[in-house]
């Protein structure tokens, strides 16, 4: 049997077809004959095997990402950050609200809430202690924050005296882990089929009520961010009317963006959009790739409310000052999730942490995260790409209106 070329027959068929079969799969088997043996072994396996590397993983990722970031941006560049930084902090605030108003809850495989915290001194108590551990510590025992310490940490420490060799060493290492996540997330089909089905055989057809209002509360986010508080921010920078803009991006990259389900897929396609519509090719052709990392709103309303629904769905009551906290982490995460495959739901486990979620509740919420992705993975790309050239454009007329009057006033 060539195994080879079963696999390259397996992954040229789109991932999201087989994802989608294997969910169909999984519903029709649970529905129709729940309880077999094994089956729910492989959404086991799916998502233990994503926890084994995600924790080296998203460390390799910051690390590498500090080490071999650009310096000496000009003020553009400044500008742009500083907008795609703002953006997913307000998603995020949006989704906590959208939750907030629409909570939803989750028959999950856990029963208590483990290291819920009932005081903010409390929840700081408890952060501090996750934050200042062993690293290796941290990376044993997934712990996020800890993770994130360090990784943040070490990366700007080693940024000044990193040589080349060394920069390139840690990107090649997270090629390499990228490689073997990417491995694992092509038996996603299997790993979905695993898990509605022992969904399904545990709490029966109603289950799509649950799923149904969670995949809601996600695109009600998502919408708002695209079409009022994004445009908002346009208009308050720009002092323009955002929405011709909006309109142009949405057709020239959200559309894409939502069958490609890939940021990095479509920087081709936002440079070209760039190009037509005559923005500064100096400026875009690094923003727009500097955005396909870093601008994450999508991602970080992702994160948000997958957090929340878990913290929800096992009884921890999250206080107003934790879910400020969590705009903040998400935002964090969601930076650290381009180039990873469903990387926003790889890193829920993150924003999970600060809310006292257990381990396994986390890591289940992973895997929901893949039941629903094929609404929210293609939504969250085409807000996430098609908000890299609205913050591009936004930036770029700025400096030519500043660069405008600044000629007008010296030929005065």
């Amino acid at each position: 049997m060539d195994f080879k070329a079963i696999w390259e027959k397996w992954t040229s068929i789109s991932l999201i077809l087989r994802i989608i079969a294997g969910l169909l799969v999984g519903i029709a088997l649970g529905l129709l004959i729940p309880g077999l043996p094994y089956i729910d072994l492989l959404g086991v396996a799916f998502v233990q095997s994503l926890k084994s590397v995600a924790p080296i993983l998203i460390m390799a990722i910051i690390i590498t990402s500090l080490i071999t970031r650009s310096t000496g941006l000009g003020s553009r560049f400044k500008s742009v950050i500083v907008l795609y930084f703002l953006s997913s902090v307000i998603a995020a605030a949006v989704s906590v609200i959208v939750f907030y108003i629409m909570p939803v809850a989750l028959p999950v495989i856990s029963e208590e809430p483990v290291g819920a915290v009932t005081t903010f001194e409390a929840f700081l108590d408890s952060i501090i202690r996750k934050i200042l551990v062993n690293p290796i510590d941290a990376l044993a025992n997934t712990n996020y924050l800890g993770i994130l310490f360090w990784a943040v940490l070490i990366g700007i420490l080693m940024k000044p005296i990193a040589t080349k060799h060394t920069a390139d060493l840690s990107q090649n290492i997270t090629d390499m882990l990228l490689k073997v996540i990417s491995i694992f997330i092509q038996f996603a089909p299997f790993g979905v089929l695993g898990l509605i089905y022992e969904a399904l055989s545990n709490n029966g057809p109603e289950l799509f009520v649950d799923y149904g209002a969670l995949i809601l509360i996600i695109v009600l986010s998502m919408v708002l961010v695209m079409f009022v508080t994004n445009p908002l921010i346009v208009a308050m920078v720009g002092k323009r009317n955002p929405y011709p803009l909006l309109l142009t991006c949405l057709r020239g990259s959200a559309i894409t963006a939502f069958f490609t389900r890939s940021s990095a897929a479509n920087v081709p396609i936002n440079l070209a959009l760039c190009e037509e519509m005559k923005l500064d090719r100096d400026f875009y052709s690094t923003s727009i790739p500097l955005g396909s990392a870093i601008n994450m709103c999508g991602a970080a309303i992702t994160i948000s409310i997958l957090a929340l629904t878990a913290a929800y769905s096992i009884g921890i009551a999250v206080p107003i000052e934790q879910a400020i906290v969590l705009c903040i982490i998400a935002t964090l995460c969601a930076c650290g999730s381009s180039g990873v495959a469903g990387g926003s739901i790889l890193l829920v486990p993150m924003a999970c942490a600060i809310l006292g979620v257990p381990d396994d509740v986390a890591a289940y919420m992973v895997g929901v995260g893949f039941i629903i992705g094929v609404i929210q993975d293609s939504l969250e790309t085409a807000l996430n790409s098609s908000s890299d050239v609205l913050f591009t454009a936004t930036v770029d007329a700025n400096n030519k209106k500043k660069a405008a009057k600044a000629e007008e006033t010296a030929t005065e």
